[in-house]
Order: C-alpha cells, then sequence, then structure tokens
C-alpha cells in the first residue's frame, strides 16, 4: 500500500522580507494614525462633558471651564512632544544632531514589486542632491543634513522663516520640510512635508501630504525667485501615479534638476 502523501497539492508564494517589512511598516501608520484619532476623540469629549456639565447660573464654574483649555493645550503637546522641532531646537551639540537624524525617513532599495503598486504607490524622479531638513521656525531657516549638521542657515519665505517688519509670524508658527538641496541651481526641492506652520502632518497619508505640499508652498512664496528675506528657492517635484505611463513619465521626463533614481511613496 503506498504511503500516505500528507503534501498539500500546492506552495504558497514565498513572502520576501522586505514584502514583510512594507506590510508592518503600513500596519503601524494606520495604527498610529487610529490612536491620533482616538486621542483627540477623547480630548474633544472631555472638554464637551465639562463644559456641558457645568450649570450657566453658577459663575463660579466658569473658572473650571477656562482651565480645561490649557489642559487640552499641554496634553496635545504632551501627545506630540516629540515631534516638537522647538524643543529639539534648544538641544546643543550632539544632542541637536542625533534627535534630527533621527527624524528623516530613510528609503532602501525595492528588490521585489510590492502588490498594488499600480494602485497603491506613487514614483517621482529623485533629485540629485543633498538629503536634509528645512525647518522655519522664529524668523529663521536652518537646513540640517542627514547627520544632524548644519547645511544651511537663511532667511525664508515658510511661515515663521525670516524676520521681517510686521512680525516673524505666531510663536506656534513653524515648519519642516523634507527635503533635498540641489547644488547646479541653488534650490531645495521638496520631496515631503512632515509640518507645516505647526500643524503636524506626520501621521497623514502621503496622498494627502502632498496635496499639500504643492498647495501649501505655492501660497507662501517659498517657489518665488530668491530675494533679500528669501535667498533660496523652493520647488516640489512632479509626482506620478506609479501605473506604466506614471512611471515612463518620472524615468523620461524633463525635470530642472538632474536625476538621481526613482523614490516611490505609498499612498
Amino acid at each position: 500500500m503506498a504511503p500516505h502523501d500528507i503534501r498539500r497539492p500546492f506552495k504558497r508564494a514565498a513572502i520576501s522580507d522586505q514584502q514583510k517589512r512594507r506590510e508592518l511598516s503600513l500596519l503601524r501608520q494606520a495604527q498610529n494614525r487610529r490612536d491620533a484619532q482616538q486621542q483627540a476623540r477623547c480630548l474633544a469629549s472631555s472638554i464637551l462633558s465639562l463644559q456641558s456639565a457645568a450649570p450657566e447660573s453658577q459663575p463660579e464654574q466658569s473658572d473650571i471651564e477656562l482651565e480645561t483649555v490649557p489642559e487640552a493645550e499641554q496634553e496635545s503637546e504632551a501627545f506630540s512632544k516629540d515631534l516638537d522641532v522647538r524643543q529639539a531646537s534648544k538641544l546643543r551639540g550632539p544632542e541637536v544632531r542625533k534627535w534630527f537624524a533621527r527624524q528623516l525617513m530613510l528609503p532602501e532599495w525595492m528588490i521585489d514589486v510590492p502588490d498594488r503598486l499600480a494602485q497603491d504607490w506613487y514614483v517621482f524622479a529623485r533629485p540629485a542632491g543633498k538629503r536634509c531638513f528645512v525647518v522655519s521656525s522664529n524668523g529663521t531657516t536652518v537646513s540640517r543634513q542627514r547627520n544632524g549638521s548644519i547645511l544651511h542657515h537663511f532667511p525664508s519665505a515658510l511661515p515663521a522663516g525670516a524676520k521681517i517688519r510686521d512680525g516673524s509670524g505666531s510663536a506656534q508658527s513653524y515648519c519642516i520640510l523634507d527635503c533635498i538641496f540641489h547644488e547646479l541651481d541653488q534650490t531645495y526641492y521638496v520631496i515631503d512635508m512632515v509640518c507645516w506652520n505647526g500643524y503636524s502632518l506626520y501621521d497623514c497619508t502621503a496622498e494627502f501630504r502632498f496635496y499639500w505640499l504643492n498647495s501649501k508652498l505655492e501660497e507662501s512664496g517659498a517657489c518665488n525667485a530668491p530675494s533679500h528675506y528669501h535667498k533660496f528657492k523652493f520647488s516640489a517635484v512632479p509626482v506620478y501615479n506609479c501605473d506604466q505611463s506614471g512611471l515612463h513619465a518620472a524615468y523620461t521626463g524633463v525635470v530642472p534638476y538632474a536625476k538621481d533614481g526613482l523614490l516611490f511613496y505609498n499612498k
């Protein structure tokens, strides 16, 4: 009698290590967005419940209502304190370099094709140059390289990026842009937006970040030619859906900078 064959009639396709890392990263991002939304809902509901519980006829309760606002601000600041560039700007020496070095998202080589590449991914030509963080705050703008060292210290048209006559902006205003500095035309090409005018985009989708990047950057005047209060020009890069036509456009399309490969972003 022939031995019983317990082998499966087919083999499941092997999942590469890179695919596993992509899936885990996407799960973490989705969980972070859910946590942030839940935190905001709890914060809003607690404030509303405190306000509705306080009778309008009792004036002594107004102090409690007023105290809920700064408490909410403190909780929201504590929730994102590790993302606050204003606190990091107070660091000195190796500490500030280490902090900024941890903020950049470092790409890796794509060794296999992700599932739903055409539907779930963007592609664009990477400008050749120095990868850096550009931070505008308190009337000045600083660019820091991947190791945290300062590349440039300059005024810019970014929010709170220059000391002008009508003020340098609110103390809560700051921007963080992920850029590549292109030496040939002295331009900062923005490949991602991390924070804009004090609003954090860490847990937003790439689709939303790219939309804000293109609209807000143009509105701010940062794409204008250099001037006294705006030393370097900023420019967005053309981003395409990662289908056949988008890949062809990213690879062969004419751009004002030297290309250094392609970058892929999950939407």
